[in-house]
């Protein structure tokens, strides 16, 4: 049996790609379940300093293989939800690293949220997004309703789930869904060339640019200045912000080591 997910690491940048093109990269749980560990290493190895998340075949993600909900001892949707999609995103969000999303093909139902739960998402011209969910009479997971309306407004979201209507890449750049969407000859090198330019950034005060991020929405601006303070305070420290002062006053190109 082939893996379900590639990994490996090239110039400083994990690549976590979705292997079962024969199903669109639909989620199995040794899917999801690898998806999560190589998450975790991504966050344990300091030799990691960026991910590349992408699919491999016509499709990015397809969402949860339906087949697998099938039989007496399929698993709920419950546990699903918990075990499988919740935590992944949460990895996602919660690894103090960039985190690129290559789509390279359809995105779809949870496929479409692990991709926009990205920081950084590139998309190729010929790939499509749709919350496919309401075709089957569920409402969106994966953060889908937390993390649309934040991209693209209430509205539109709104309109996007109950609808199920697919948006092509350069709509979805149009409208904020994603960061860009490359021409398909331009695809996958844009994207990963993203990833290998942030792999070799400060990635320490790029994490710490994360977790302000990450807080910016439950906080009043008052609460996000501290936030900031304390955060700045930590970016002050590291041996990057003495590297890149060092090199603009002697008028050289700097050259990071993500400590």
């Amino acid at each position: 049996m082939p893996e379900t997910v590639l990994f490996k690491i090239e110039n400083n940048v994990a690549h976590i790609i979705f292997n079962r093109p024969d199903k669109y990269n639909a989620v199995n749980r040794d899917t999801a379940m690898k998806i999560q560990q190589h998450l975790d290493e991504c966050r344990d190895n300091d030799d990691i300093r960026a991910v590349y998340l992408s699919g491999n075949g016509k499709a990015f993600c397809a969402g949860q293989d339906l087949g697998e909900l099938q039989g007496d001892d399929a698993p709920t949707l419950t546990r699903i939800v918990a075990e499988h999609y919740n935590p992944i995103v949460l990895k996602i969000r919660n690894l103090e690293k960039p985190v690129i999303c290559g789509v390279n093909g359809v995105a779809a139902g949870a496929g479409a949220n692990i991709a926009l739960a990205c920081d950084i998402t590139i998309a190729k011209e010929s790939a499509t997004f749709i919350q496919a969910f309401s075709k089957i009479g569920l409402i969106p997971d994966s953060g889908g309703t937390y993390t649309l309306p934040r991209l693209i407004g209430l509205q539109r979201a709104t309109a996007l789930i109950m609808l199920g209507e697919k948006v092509s890449a350069r709509d979805a750049e149009k409208m904020g869904m994603i960061y860009q969407a490359v021409a398909d000859a331009d695809f996958p090198a844009a994207a990963i060339a993203v990833a290998e330019k942030l792999a070799q950034m400060p990635t320490v005060g790029l994490g710490y640019t994360k977790r302000a991020l990450n807080a910016t929405f439950g906080n009043n601006m008052e609460a996000q200045l501290e936030l900031e303070s304390q955060l700045q305070t930590a970016a002050a420290d590291t041996e990057d912000y003495e590297e890149g002062v060092t090199a603009f006053l002697e008028k050289r190109k700097p050259i990071f080591k993500g400590k």
